[in-house]
């Protein structure tokens, strides 16, 4: 039987352009093909089918190995091999329902690591999105509950396995997550301090602060502070939140540029 090796290698290179090909010999009868094959033998003609670019194929073998081999090691890496087509074709839903039910069942899988990574870059790279990557469009300025999903994916693998070939990685896509959600604070608070909501400026600016303190985004986050206190002459809340700002960002450019008009550094822009 062949070793779950999947689960130890590292994931592919970024998807190129998809080549699915039209399911072949299947019978028109609805005859299983595969009723006489050994689950080796499956597993075999799914991997090459997948090399090949026949996703579909692949994954319907995938699903059927699945069944086929329950109970034992060739199952678990059916499914965590159809997950990542389903996550490859861009099938996030039926990626994440795979993995939820692998890590709900098999707590004790010498893949489980790698099935929370997994769990967690599907997220991760839904809120990438290819199409907002084209249009330059900043991910602070999305819905951030992918992020915190994928957050928690990771989290807990870097929890439970911090020795995990995936750990490195985990960490360094949770300091990004980190910073996209204070970036998504303050990019909120910018909104709203633009239309002379400063309350909720000053609220969600804050918020930012306090949650988020090494992010890049809490020295704007400050500023906004600061100013949304003068416009409410509020001036005690305003001098705090000024010599916060001052004794962290002694040379900040805040006060020339004004909120919002600080040149952003795209620090998302790592993968």
């Amino acid at each position: 039987m062949p070793l779950l090796h999947f689960a130890r290698r590292r994931l592919a290179q970024p998807l190129g352009a998809l080549l699915v090909a039209a399911l072949a010999a299947c019978s028109t009868t609805g005859k299983d093909e595969t009723a006489d094959w050994s689950t080796e033998r499956i597993y075999s003609e799914a991997k090459e089918e997948a090399a090949s670019g026949n996703y579909e194929r692949a994954a319907k073998l995938y699903e059927r190995l699945e069944g086929r081999a329950a109970g034992n090691i060739l199952s678990q890496q059916a499914q965590l091999e159809r997950a990542y087509l389903m996550y490859k074709t861009g099938e996030k839903a039926q990626a994440l329902t795979i993995l939820e039910r692998f890590i709900k069942v098999n707590p004790t899988s010498p893949a489980f690591d790698y099935a929370l990574y997994l769990q967690g870059l599907v997220n991760f790279n839904d809120n990438l999105g290819i199409l907002g990557s084209f249009a330059g469009q900043d991910l602070s300025e999305r819905d951030q509950q992918a992020s915190r999903d994928a957050y928690q994916s990771f989290k807990q693998l870097v929890d439970r396995f911090p020795q995990s070939t995936y750990a490195d990685d985990a960490r360094n896509r949770m300091n990004y997550i980190v910073n996209a959600l204070a970036a998504y604070e303050v990019h909120v608070a910018r909104y709203y301090f633009r239309r002379g909501a400063y309350v909720a400026a000053a609220n969600r600016a804050q918020q930012a602060v306090t949650e988020f303190q090494q992010s890049p985004s809490t020295e704007e986050a400050l500023f906004i502070m600061v100013q949304s206190y003068e416009k409410l002459g509020l001036m005690e809340l305003r001098d705090d939140a000024d010599r916060v700002l001052a004794r962290n960002y002694p040379n900040t450019r805040l006060y020339e540029t004004g909120v919002g008009g600080k040149k952003q550094t795209r620090w998302w822009q790592i993968w």
